[in-house]
This record gives C-alpha cells, sequence and structure tokens, in this order.
C-alpha cells in the first residue's frame, strides 16, 4: 500500500504541476476476471462494448476505474493485439486489408509482421498471461499500474520527456503509424518493453475517444513516474520555461544568454582568431 500511495501522489503532483486537462492514467493488465477491483466499471455488464481508447477517457475525464477485456471491447484489432485471444497472425491481416488503411495487402503484411514480431518476441509468456486490464486515475489508483498514461498538450509531453530524460538513464524511443497509438503504443508497450513511449493518438482514438486535436500522450513503465516527477521542470535549472510558458521576447540577446551559448561563443571566437 506504501508504494500505492506514492504512486497517487504522484498522479496528484503531476495533474496540478503540469495544469493537466485530464488525470494522469495507471492502467493495470489482469490475468483473469477475478482480479478486476469491485466497483470497477466493465461495460459488457451493462450489454455494452466500448474500445480500449474508450475506456481511457472514462478514467482520465470522468475519473471512473474501467475493466477491459475480450468481452467489453468491439475493437477487435485491439483485442487480437494484446492477445487476449487466441487468433492467427494470417486472421489479422485479413481484417487489416479489409479496412483498406494501407496501399495493398503486401504493405499491410509488412505492417503486420513487425507488430507481430514486436509484441510476440522477447515478453511473448507475458502477453499470453494477460486476459485484460483495469484503467484508473493515477490519483486514485485501487491497483498497483504497470503502466501510466498521461495525456497533454505539446509544452506538457515535452516537460514530462525532459524529466524522463533528466538523468539519462532511459531514453524515449517511438515509432510512429497513426494506429493504436493509445492502447498499444501508450498502454501495452512501456508494460511489455520496459520503455517510454510518446503517442500522437490515430484516428480511432480521435473518432471513437475524443481526444483533442491538440492532444498528444506519453505512455511509461509505472515505475518510472516516480523518478519522472522528482525530475519535472529540472531541466534548464532557472532556465525551465515551466508550465503554462514562460518564453522570452527576442530583444537584444547574446550569446550571454545561458552559460552553454557564451561557451561555445568563445571557443568559436578562439577558432577565430
Amino acid at each position: 500500500m506504501k508504494d500505492l500511495d506514492a504512486f497517487r501522489k504522484a498522479g496528484e503532483d503531476l495533474y496540478d504541476r503540469l495544469h493537466l486537462a485530464t488525470y494522469p492514467l495507471a492502467i493495470t493488465y489482469i490475468k483473469d476476471e477475478g482480479e478486476i477491483p469491485q466497483g470497477a466499471f466493465r461495460p459488457s455488464k451493462t450489454g455494452k462494448k466500448l474500445s480500449l481508447c474508450q475506456a481511457f477517457t472514462l478514467s482520465r475525464k470522468f475519473g471512473l476505474a474501467v475493466a477491459m477485456t475480450a468481452e467489453d471491447n468491439f475493437c477487435t484489432p485491439a483485442t487480437a493485439f494484446h492477445g487476449w485471444v487466441d487468433i492467427s497472425r494470417e486472421d489479422i491481416l485479413e481484417s487489416q486489408v479489409r479496412q483498406g488503411w494501407h496501399k495493398d495487402r503486401q504493405a499491410e503484411e509488412r505492417r503486420i509482421e513487425g507488430a507481430w514480431m514486436l509484441l510476440r518476441s522477447k515478453e511473448e509468456d507475458r502477453l499470453k498471461a494477460c486476459r485484460g486490464f483495469v484503467s484508473a486515475p493515477l490519483k486514485d489508483a485501487g491497483m498497483s499500474p504497470d503502466t501510466v498514461l498521461i495525456y497533454g498538450d505539446g509544452v506538457q509531453i515535452m516537460h514530462l520527456i525532459h524529466a524522463v530524460c533528466y538523468d539519462y538513464q532511459r531514453i524515449v524511443h517511438s515509432f510512429f503509424e497513426g494506429f493504436g497509438e493509445s492502447c498499444i503504443k501508450g498502454g501495452l508497450l512501456p508494460f511489455l518493453l520496459d520503455s517510454p513511449q510518446v503517442v500522437i493518438p490515430g484516428m480511432g482514438d480521435r473518432s471513437f475517444a475524443g481526444i483533442g486535436d491538440h492532444e498528444l500522450a506519453l505512455g511509461l513503465p509505472a515505475h518510472s513516474v516516480l523518478t519522472l516527477r522528482e525530475n519535472l521542470f529540472k531541466t534548464g535549472g532557472a532556465m525551465n520555461i515551466g508550465y503554462p510558458a514562460k518564453t522570452l521576447l527576442p530583444m537584444d540577446i547574446t550569446e550571454d544568454i545561458t552559460p552553454g551559448f557564451k561557451f561555445l561563443r568563445g571557443k568559436m571566437n578562439e577558432r577565430k582568431a
């Protein structure tokens, strides 16, 4: 419970200090339905289905704990890629060819092969063990999270990346394709790969989940959020622009504005001399 309290405090602190429009998310992957906490909303129990990104919206905007399994999710490709059902690579490929997202079958084959290998390489046993997740605001999390997913504008995400990279123990490597960004990139990959991921919400995210045109996100392994909290706004010391951003109106600026600029100007002058 002590660790859970630390996560909750981090959720509150990040929400307040970054002036976020929605709550940072806690995502916990479950091995069976028996792990779903009492009081969590489960769409299938009301005769409905949602997508995974809609569950995130209910949690981050409305403060709900939401449980999702294959039975709750209408976005069948996301269910398949999460490994919540036993489905073949060929059937996933055919489903995506019928969607028409990419130029032709060959293009879709290249895409699916890359995603399939990524998700079923180093962490196949871990992936197979999962049968769903529970999402909730991090500040109210009732379960220890596996992934923390934070939505924000460009400046807020910049600050989060700066905090993740501040000690340069881990850096952010991301690829982008505009599909499955929130659920796969933002939730699953940080959990499986123990690596932060920048999310540019895709077409499904924006169509189904009400994600704003300006919103981006950062997904990270849950343990990283505690260090991120400690490092927030430390980049550059007194030069950090903070949030809301404090920017300069350039008037008579010289290289003396920062120690690094001044140092390089000196070296450039030495070379000229």
